[in-house]
């Protein structure tokens, strides 16, 4: 074991996550507790990167003051904070927040406030008037133009069987096609400010107390330089879905509700922030953001499903409806 000088410790993996490799290690000479994780390497081409990110957002939350708990890399005892295992595959060693607990989705339209408030608060101390030099860890991960022409080269080269599976979701996808048309010219054009975002704003990336009281935002990997609308657009397409993004079949599954107080938590610290070109297109934002999740599904099915992790052959086609089924219902909640 690099981080810790004993052999004394319990290792036990911690399954929520998809991308890393996670384990709760207790090293029980000390009595003390830390996150160890393998970085997917495959995903994160430069874990160097999230590891540098993640020092230079700390410093920014320390020096204004921020008061949630601060999640702090750990050196190794070769004084690194990553590390290589035999096989090449990187690792790094977190602090741990005592007494926590996540949630995979928001047990409550209360508890979901106060995550939406907790990610405005976030952002709100990181995002100040000189930004630092954060680097991107995911290139091209929200170029939308990308995802839309990666869509358009699977239809064309997808098996005629796939296609005739998907002809309505494919009817559906390309009647909305020119959806995040706006987005994309508006950050072409700069009419939207570029600022720092977590990109994963999903209710588990909060720790709560006991009392669903939010302590710390965790899972900085994918925090980038881009528009704050992102992180709005994917709050809502996480936390107002009433079932999971699985079931093919659901109908109805938007909740309204949700999207208020989700909206409301988000405007909370940001509202004064916010230029007028962001404020008026968060509920914009949140149908782009349903959109392209849809679309990358989409994408992935007609391509053979190489890229999610999937139980059965029309996996990603079940995720691809239920986004669709969640579209549908916010559009007609903002027509209403």
């Amino acid at each position: 074991m690099q981080f810790i000088g004993t052999e004394n410790y319990n290792l036990s993996p911690i399954t929520d996550g998809l991308i890393n490799t996670t384990y709760l290690l207790e090293d029980r000479d000390r009595n003390e507790k830390f996150i160890l994780q393998k970085i997917n390497h495959h995903v994160f081409r430069q874990p160097e990167v999230i590891v540098n990110n993640h020092l230079m957002i700390n410093e920014l939350l320390r020096s204004n003051n921020y008061q949630f708990q601060v999640i702090e890399p750990i050196h190794s005892l070769t004084h690194k904070l990553l590390v290589k295992d035999a096989n090449d595959e990187p690792w790094r060693m977190l602090s741990f927040v005592e007494n926590s607990i996540t949630f995979l989705t928001a047990p409550s339209l209360q508890t979901a406030f106060e995550a939406a408030k907790t990610f405005s608060y976030f952002l709100s101390i990181v995002n100040t008037e000189k930004l630092p030099a954060i680097e991107d860890t995911l290139p091209n991960f929200l170029n939308f133009e990308k995802r839309i022409a990666d869509y358009k080269k699977a239809l064309e080269n997808a098996a005629p069987q796939l296609k005739e599976n998907a002809k309505a979701e494919i009817e559906i996808t390309n009647q909305l096609i020119s959806l995040p048309d706006q987005w994309i010219e508006m950050e072409k054009t700069n009419q939207i400010p570029k600022r720092i975002i977590h990109a994963d704003v999903k209710i588990s990336n909060i720790l709560f107390d006991q009392n669903h009281h939010p302590l710390a935002v965790i899972d900085l990997d994918t925090v980038m330089i881009s528009t704050i609308l992102y992180d709005f657009g994917t709050m809502i397409q996480s936390y107002t879905n009433t079932t999971h993004e699985d079931d093919g079949s659901a109908k109805n599954n938007f909740n309204p509700e949700m999207y208020k107080v989700v909206k409301e938590g988000f405007l909370f610290y940001l509202k004064e922030k916010l230029t007028q070109e962001e404020a008026s297109h968060l509920d914009y934002a949140a149908q782009v953001a349903i959109y392209i999740q849809e679309v990358r599904f989409l994408t992935d099915y007609l391509n053979g499903s190489v890229y999610y992790s999937t139980k059965y052959p029309d996996h990603n086609l079940d995720r691809t409806r239920n986004q669709l089924e969640l579209l549908k219902g916010l559009r007609a909640y903002l027509e209403c």
